[in-house]
């Protein structure tokens, strides 16, 4: 699948919003990986100016993911609530109670700047365009791919003309890609199994993958491609905060937990202060929750409070290591 934009490989930098630099996607494509741009957090004018900048530093083909955009009803009391449960971590940090939590369309800015900037390849997470936007992305030749949980979601995904599909398994650091409304948690080997002989185009695994053995694996179940994030991450190139390559590296086997405390979509980090205070508290709809908690996770950050940040990664987060961008990606294609 790769092959057809010049990558020999079989490895995609997963798109990691708010976490991979414009520096890290350029490096990643020129260790030969498809690199990818996690635009999820951007509006269409950040998107355009993250993508120039990547096509500064290398003239190789590099993907970019947006997030499907939700604009949810407004339910002031469920708003309120999570408001309410949020406070005492606004007054621990010293952030006013001012946090703004009005979505705006940003979606139709970022598919221009896509297309505009003749970028090759665009994911997609949280679901799918609508078909006329597919068309006018398809008809400007670019490769477009779909992120799925489940084989009902990978079959729209197949339905809706899209050319390839992320199949995510449980294992999976960051948001689930989930679109339909029952969450299920399925390892990505068994995902992988189910999902192989019912489609027909190709399939990137997603969760989990540390290893070359792992690559191997997935390979060998079916996939054309393996989406690798919470390795690459560790990587000495990789911008990535200290505080989050810290707990990277000193991550415990099943020291992970799934949580929608941050954004109101489940997203696998490690467990910390946060996700255990807030775990039965009521969430706002994403992506309300994640403007509630903006300024929470910007504060944390500034003075070094791990115990409040989003610290996403796989549930193989234990095996990752410091090295090279380019030791990482051999030691993940032996």
């Amino acid at each position: 699948m790769l092959q057809q934009f010049g990558i020999d490989g079989h490895i995609i930098q997963a798109p990691m919003a708010g976490v991979t630099t414009p520096k890290f996607v350029a490096a990643c494509c020129e260790e030969g990986l498809l690199g990818s741009v996690g635009a999820g957090y951007l509006n269409g004018d950040e998107t355009r100016n993250f993508i120039k900048q990547v096509k500064a530093l290398t003239n190789k083909p590099f993907s970019v993911n947006l997030f499907i955009q939700e604009e949810p009803r407004i339910d002031i009391t469920v708003l309120q609530k999570a408001r309410d449960a949020l406070q005492p971590i606004y007054e621990e940090l010293g952030i006013p109670n001012t946090q703004r939590v009005v979505s705006t369309e940003v979606f139709e800015g970022q598919v221009a700047a896509v297309i505009e900037e003749g970028v090759k390849v665009c994911s997609f997470t949280f679901g799918l365009p609508t078909a006329e936007t597919i068309a006018k992305m398809k008809a400007h030749g670019i490769f477009l791919i779909g992120t799925a949980t489940t084989l009902e979601e990978v079959l729209i995904v197949e339905k809706a003309g899209l050319d390839a599909v992320v199949v995510q398994g449980s294992e999976a650091g960051g948001h689930r890609g989930s679109f339909t409304d029952e969450l299920q948690l399925i390892p990505l080997k068994e995902l992988l199994i189910a999902v192989a002989p019912n489609v027909k185009i190709p399939l990137i695994a997603a969760g989990g993958i540390m290893t070359a053995e792992h690559v191997e694996s997935v390979l060998q179940a079916g996939a054309a491609a393996a989406q690798i994030g919470t390795a690459l991450m560790t990587a000495t190139e990789c911008d990535a905060s200290t505080v989050h390559k810290n707990a990277i590296l000193q991550s415990k086997e099943k020291g992970t937990v799934l949580t929608k405390a941050f954004t109101g979509k489940y997203a696998r980090g490690l467990q910390n202060k946060f996700t255990e205070d807030m775990a039965d508290a009521v969430v706002a709809p994403y992506p309300l929750q994640h403007y509630l908690t903006a300024d929470i996770r910007k504060e944390s950050a500034k003075q070094g409070r791990s115990e409040y940040l989003s610290l996403w990664m796989g549930e193989n987060s234990y095996m990752a290591k410091t090295a090279s961008l380019a030791e990482i990606v051999k030691s993940l294609t032996k």
